[in-house]
């Protein structure tokens, strides 16, 4: 148990999937994960342990943006000695060839600042994703036949962005879509040397204005955890 996370040693998987949205772990654990037992709601914020094709896996929301997201992730990973970690969240598409209910599987997650930007000083830190992992859901992807992005995506400190010359210049230096997470999940992952990384759907688009309905999310969404789920499991 943690200041955090009230799951007890034992409860929480070394494969360990994380959305934003405390909701979407336990839909997520209810819909592909057997027998998912609540390990965790402390603040709210909810953990499912279940099996996938007989393999433990932990489903465990984060909160939304780094900070959140980086009181979560050292503790699964330094108390509860998770190992692989992914992401799986929405994003905004930020470039014309990608599409909405499209999937963007992050290579590098460029960002303004991190919860970890104190320890590197004036070093920029490139955060990038488990090429294993990577590899693994590129190749799950196209088994499923889903449509998929492979490449940089920005992790933003904001949700009610005012800047629009920045996002230009991301567009302008073909990052793919944008979400306030992943740069800290895979800094931490390389400063404990654990895998991560991220698995997105596109649930709405900063060029277009499209935004997915909510009715027509769950299969977009269902797509995303199938991916990050066989990645794990196939690295």
């Amino acid at each position: 148990m943690t200041v955090h996370i009230g799951a007890k040693p034992g409860q929480i998987a070394e494969t360990v999937l994380l959305p934003g949205d405390p909701y979407r772990a336990r839909w997520a654990a209810e819909t592909f994960l057997d027998e998912p037992a609540l390990v965790n709601e402390v603040r709210g914020m909810l953990g499912f342990t279940g099996t996938w094709k007989g393999n433990p896996v932990t489903i465990h929301g984060t909160g939304m943006g780094m900070p959140s997201l980086s009181i979560y992730v050292n503790e699964l990973i330094r108390d509860y000695g998770a190992k692989t970690l992914i992401r799986i969240g929405s994003c905004g598409g930020m470039q014309d060839s990608v599409a909405v209910r499209d999937v963007i599987i992050a290579m590098t997650a460029t960002s303004l600042s991190t919860p970890s930007r104190g320890i590197f000083k004036e070093v920029n830190f490139a955060p990038c994703a488990d090429w294993s992992l990577l590899n693994a859901a590129v190749s799950a992807a196209a088994a499923k036949g889903t449509p998929t992005h492979v490449g940089g995506i920005y992790s933003s400190d904001v949700f009610y962005d005012e800047r629009p010359d920045l996002n230009e210049q991301m567009t302008r230096h073909g990052i793919l879509g944008v979400e306030m997470e992943a740069a800290e999940l895979y800094t931490l992952a390389a400063r404990h040397k654990a895998r991560a990384l991220a698995v997105l759907t596109v649930s709405d688009h900063l060029l277009t204005g499209e935004a997915l309905p909510s009715d027509q999310r769950e299969k977009s969404f269902g797509d995303m955890v199938e991916i990050a789920l066989e990645a794990a499991f196939n690295s």
